[in-house]
């Protein structure tokens, strides 16, 4: 069975409340964070019709700021899908209100995985790629997970090498006393 992303794309607008900043009147990077966990679950268990968990979160980088009394908009879509897992690409904006300024506050890829009712992996269904911005989609996530495979190797205990990486320690801000 395969899906197209648009079936299990999800899309939430919330008012940002003094009760989710911080004490300088911004948001909590914390409140954004668990926002947009809610709407990975909701996405990926809309594509997978099953519930769903959280396996990992690759990268967040908060661009911008976000207000109290902004309108935050969340999107979530279905960016790659494996045999029980999905990638589900989300996109934070905020808006003011008052001037419809628009701003792209962060994006993040989360991993995550079906699961049937007794917490076993369950195959989900495949993604139909009916545009390039999907094929695109799709690829970027198999290059990220090779990445990710490289970066976990290089750098596994058992691999590690320090004379390897000594010259670029050094150009860093660390004294070392090995």
């Amino acid at each position: 069975m395969f899906k197209s992303a648009k079936e299990s794309q999800v899309t939430i607008t919330e008012l940002m409340l003094p009760a989710h900043s911080n004490f300088s009147g911004k948001i909590h990077g914390g409140y954004i964070l668990n926002l947009m966990d809610q709407i990975a679950f909701a996405c990926a268990s809309k594509h997978s019709r099953h519930y769903c968990v959280t396996a990992s979160v690759n990268r967040v980088d908060f661009l911008n700021p976000i207000d109290v009394g902004e309108l935050v908009t969340l999107k979530a879509s279905v960016n790659y899908t494996g045999r029980t897992s999905m990638v589900i690409g989300v996109r934070v904006e905020a808006e003011n209100v008052q001037t419809g300024a628009k701003k792209h506050c962060n994006s993040s890829y989360f991993t995550m995985v079906a699961k049937d009712k007794n917490g076993h992996n369950v195959p989900v269904p495949g993604l139909i790629l009916d545009s390039e911005q999907s094929a695109r989609r799709f690829s970027r996530s198999i290059a990220r997970q090779e990445q990710s495979k490289k970066r976990t190797t290089l750098f596994k205990s058992s691999e590690f090498k320090i004379e390897d990486h000594i010259d670029t320690l050094k150009q860093h801000n660390v004294r070392i006393e090995l």
